[in-house]
């Protein structure tokens, strides 16, 4: 699961960049309304990116028996993803190293977010110099 997920993330994070670069005509604008929608809208696609490997998760725990409802497991793997952890319910004892592996897959994969979120400011912030100087 870490590794589909991860792989998964990485091509979703490469659409969303090339996304990004088209979304306003694909031209740096310098006004700070366009980047920050450009942005927005980029982060909002991130998360439901995050949505559907926490979905993965779940589908992963029902099927294994590991817990009884999509409801359940949906609360869970986003708890564990997250590493917010506090549902209240918790994975069969035979399923919960699976829980923590989550966990680490979901710092994984946040981690990557954070490395892209910087690098598409860094691509399209709006007063940056021509010149490619600092």
């Amino acid at each position: 699961m870490i590794v589909v997920t991860v792989v998964f993330h990485v091509a979703g994070l490469g659409v969303l960049s090339e996304m990004a670069g088209r979304l306003g005509g694909g031209s740096r604008s310098r006004s700070v309304v366009v980047f920050l929608a450009r942005l927005g809208i980029v982060a909002l696609l991130a998360v439901v990116l995050h949505g559907l490997e926490s979905f993965a998760w779940a589908a992963a725990y029902l099927w294994l028996g590991a817990l009884p409802s999509l409801r359940q497991a949906t609360l869970v793997s986003l708890g564990a993803m997250t590493t917010y952890g506090s549902s209240g319910i918790a994975l069969a004892r035979q399923w919960q190293l699976m829980g923590a592996l989550e966990a680490l897959n979901g710092m994984l994969l946040f981690g990557l977010t954070t490395a892209f979120l910087f690098a598409i400011v860094q691509k399209l912030w709006p007063h940056r110099p021509r010149d490619g100087g600092v």
